[in-house]
């Protein structure tokens, strides 16, 4: 890790990296060993199963006086399926964290930083807690029955909101008929059913705000009685679609209010305003009279109260428009695009006093940190081949976690003024001096229509160019989602290159990063320009001598999954195994299965049954209209709980490969839904993943 890393140019502060072991050995009961075999120290390859022994940072914050680091490490477990999270601080100019609660998430700090508040589930249930950092000593702040999923402590300390599921509506049959308590039917007039994972059965995401009194909560209320949706929304139920204003007196949150089939078919989420003394909530979008048709969220109050920070998107129904960084006078309800000049998303925005915000944003296959004032004049603060993937600021000092495709994520000291960076953690020290990683190029692609396409080639560890490598494109899902730095525990680049694969990763038509132009593409033409972005960036690496071309794989989930259906149709004989996992296969059936239906009608151009010429030529363009051709073994992976893009996609795909006589393999998770997460899943998945490749191509 560190060879890789010095690599991109970054200062390393000495004094503030952390060994793994000097902060596990604080939390007893995170005493899970990760100690490497002698014989994966011996093979010194990173395989899953080295993979999984990793400490995993969490998202961290700075102490109000911009001294101490606040973060998460998770360890897992494999033999008992499952991990453990444990709550650290760290002053930053020292090697000596502190393992604060040995099982905990979430954590806060106090106004003055002498109190951590964080979610525990200890008495049985998740709730909230706080802890003393200089005694340790805990307490219980919420006793909510069905627990709290998360939270936010008010400004003033004397007041907490926090989330909880409230029964709104009735859908299953054993409530609807009283006397029939055994049947088990849901019952339902209108959209949406399932969302994401789950049948929806009446239980709402709701907003609570109650007072501390003594250490305790008291006078709780449900700031939303009755409403039938979801704040946070679903399915992430995002913390960050929730603030408090500096004084404690409002609360700003993130609502889409609609039901049915309308909430089906929008992205119309807005951001309202509940007063405390009032008890009058306002959506700000509509008392504003603009336009504001698409995603509205994640406001940031200013320090002054005056103004609210929020991202919104223009174009209603699209979810992968471009995240506008707006600014509310909350007086005037006027409001201001800070980044209507810069052609790239925003997130994680800060306020630093009441005129400059910075925010992190997608730009050439990285995340950098950014900044902008009041006018508009963006800034761009970082540079270099990583991903910046989250932001926490505090008197003047800064702190942002830091990946590349070669090192998982890792706390890093931001200079405001230099943009540079230096370490604070090493939480994977004893993986990194052990285990051989493969170099990482970046590779510039001449596209069919005359494009610059980056793409990113990762190599096998001990790479020799005299030698022949089987090679994969990798087919990236979303399908709007960038190939960044990334670092992956579900797809990881180097865990496939050290089992003796090329890896070609290309920023295909369709990814953030490279302007709104680029990105839109996709959108009615899954078909046509980013499929053959796909084609010409193994064509083009498949020149290289070292690439074995009669050894071509094709892998993907999601949009990449449907990107393996379709080039098993279309590959003219590059391809000798594909997998597809979670892929779409039949737009006509994915069209009535799916249940976000704003994303289909964006990205196909409509329902099957319409008119519209784009909504024609996807539907004519559906992969499973071409399996006449199909003729390359694939393997076929689903969870049963996936209802974005519902397992049966993948069943339909399998059944017409073996009908055919196609060599094809399923692999069903029946406790997964579209990822795999779960320990000694992602062992099973990367042993079916890595058999069939190993069977085909070597």
């Amino acid at each position: 890790m560190i060879k890789s890393l010095k690599a991109l140019g970054i200062l390393f502060a000495t004094l503030g990296v952390v060994s793994c072991c000097d902060q596990t050995k604080t939390c007893s009961k995170m005493d899970i060993s990760n100690d490497l075999t002698e014989a994966e120290i011996k093979r010194g390859l990173f395989t899953p199963e080295v993979m999984w022994k990793m400490n995993r940072l969490g998202g961290a914050t700075l102490s109000p006086n911009g001294k101490m680091a606040l973060y998460t490490v998770s360890k897992y477990k494999m033999e008992e399926n499952s991990g453990k999270t444990s709550i650290v601080t760290q002053e930053l100019g020292s090697k000596e964290p502190i393992c604060l609660v040995e099982s905990g998430g979430s954590p806060v700090w106090s106004g003055d930083g002498s109190v951590v508040y964080y979610t525990s589930s200890q008495s049985g249930s998740s709730q909230v807690w706080s802890i003393d950092v200089t005694s340790s000593v805990k307490s219980q702040i919420t006793s909510v029955d069905g627990g709290v999923s998360g939270f936010r402590v008010s400004p003033t300390e004397d007041k907490i909101l926090y989330i909880s599921g409230v029964k709104v509506a009735k859908h299953k049959s054993s409530e609807i008929y009283s006397d029939l308590p055994e049947s088990k039917a849901r019952v339902y007039d209108d959209l949406m059913v399932r969302h994401w994972d789950y049948w929806e059965e009446g239980i709402y995401k709701h907003i609570f705000v109650g007072d501390i009194v003594e250490g305790k909560l008291q006078n709780q209320k449900d700031i939303m009685p009755n409403e039938p949706w979801d704040a946070p929304l679903a399915p992430y139920f995002s913390n960050d679609e929730i603030a408090w204003n500096n004084s404690g007196s409002k609360i700003a949150y993130t609502c889409k209010k609609c039901v049915g089939a309308e909430y089906a078919v929008s992205t119309d989420s807005d951001i309202y305003l509940y007063d405390l003394d009032t008890e009058k909530t306002t959506n700000l979008m509509k008392e504003s009279g603009g336009e504001w048709l698409g995603y509205d969220k994640y406001p940031v109050f200013s320090p002054d109260d005056k103004s609210i920070a929020f991202l919104s998107m223009k174009r209603a129904g699209n979810e992968s428009d471009k995240s506008r960084l707006m600014v509310m006078n909350l007086e005037s309800l006027e409001s201001t695009d800070l980044t209507h000049a810069f052609d790239y998303n925003a997130s994680n925005v800060i306020w630093q006093g009441n005129d400059k915000l910075y925010f992190i944003s997608p730009m050439s296959a990285t995340h950098q940190v950014c900044s902008v004032d009041v006018s508009g004049s963006v800034s761009v603060l970082t540079s270099g081949e990583h991903d910046l993937i989250s932001l926490s600021i505090s008197e003047g000092s800064a702190v942002v976690s830091l990946t590349t495709l070669s090192d998982a994520a890792e706390l890093f000291n931001l200079d405001l003024n230099s943009g540079a960076l230096s370490q604070i953690t090493n939480l994977n020290e004893m993986i990194y001096k052990d285990i051989k990683f493969g170099d990482v190029k970046k590779r510039m692609v001449k596209t069919t229509d005359g494009k610059e396409m980056l793409t990113w080639v990762v190599y096998p560890p001990d790479f020799d160019s005299t030698k022949k490598y089987p090679t994969l494109l990798y087919c990236q899902g979303g399908p709007q989602s960038v190939v960044s730095q990334f670092w992956s525990y579900r797809w990881n680049a180097q865990v496939i290159a050290a089992e003796g694969y090329i890896v070609v990763m290309p920023n295909r038509r369709g990814l953030p990063s490279f302007g709104q132009e680029w990105l839109d593409q996709i959108s009615g033409d899954y078909s046509g320009q980013n499929i053959k972005d796909y084609l010409s960036a193994i064509d083009d690496v498949s020149k290289e001598s070292y690439v074995d071309t009669d050894n071509l794989g094709c892998i993907g989930a999601s949009y990449g999954g449907y990107s393996a259906f379709y080039l098993a149709g279309h590959h003219e004989g590059r391809f000798k195994a594909f997998i597809a996992h979670c892929g779409i296969f039949n737009f006509e059936s994915m069209y009535g299965e799916t249940e976000e239906l704003y994303f289909v009608n964006n990205d196909y151009g409509g329902s099957y049954w319409s008119d519209d010429a784009t909504a024609k030529r996807s539907y004519a363009n559906s992969p499973h209209k071409f399996v006449d051709k199909w003729d390359t073994p694939i393997l076929i992976i689903t969870g049963e709980y996936d209802f974005r893009i519902p397992y049966t996609q993948s069943l339909q795909a399998f059944t017409a490969a073996k009908l055919l006589g196609v060599p094809a393999r399923l692999v069903v998770f029946e406790d997964e839904a579209h990822q795999v997460f779960k320990p000694q899943n992602s062992i099973a998945w990367n042993r079916e993943f890595f058999g069939w490749l190993n069977t085909y191509l070597k």
